[in-house]
């Protein structure tokens, strides 16, 4: 199925609890608000996508076979929900790391677009009609890249205090989850799709 907009959603403390480093399904655990505010965008048209950077692949805390499992684990809490994913985009690659087949600055990696470029030829999304949801400025910057528009869910006002202008400068900043969905509702029903 072509989808013409999608929802870009950060993984680790955007849709999960951030545990360091985690594949380990049993350990993966939906952020409060996130279940009923998708549920709340499903019936808008938009494709549900993840887009993650997995730096524990290149730094050999895991092997990359491992997201396997995380994705099935994200897929089950969200169609038990009534939430479809529709893609699941992972970047292994850190420059840093120690597997060599993984150590390398790539595309992929947020800050960088990659990972929402290739979901946007895949299913045919027309970027500058979808929106980048994260819980850091890297999140902001990858969705700006890409020609979307950008929330950061900043509940800690950590990343808000880094905030400076051009890529890094998100189109609306929430608390929550739940808040960062009533945006982008407000924002269509208001034909700024």
């Amino acid at each position: 199925m072509a989808y013409r907009q999608a929802i870009f959603l950060d993984k680790d403390g955007t849709l999960i609890e951030d545990v360091p480093y985690n594949v380990d399904p049993r350990k993966i655990r939906l952020m409060p608000g996130v279940a009923a505010g998708l549920r709340r965008l499903s019936g808008l048209g938009y494709a549900f996508i993840v887009v993650t950077n997995q730096a524990g692949v290149a730094r050999g805390y895991f092997r990359e076979e491992a997201l396997t499992a995380v994705e099935s684990r994200l897929r089950s809490l969200l169609r038990d929900q009534g939430v479809t994913m529709q893609g699941f985009y992972y970047c292994p690659h850190h420059p840093e790391g120690t597997v060599a087949a993984y150590t390398t600055a790539c595309n992929c990696r947020k800050p960088m677009p990659g990972m929402l470029l290739d979901a946007a030829a895949r299913f045919g999304i027309r970027l500058e009609q979808s929106w980048m949801v994260g819980d850091i400025l890297d999140d902001v910057e990858a969705g700006n890249r890409a020609g979307c528009k950008t929330i950061l869910v900043d509940p800690t006002y950590r990343e808000r205090r880094q905030i400076t202008s051009g890529l890094r400068r998100p189109s609306a900043v929430a608390d929550t989850f739940s808040e960062a969905a009533t945006l982008m509702i407000n924002q269509i029903g208001h034909g700024h799709e």
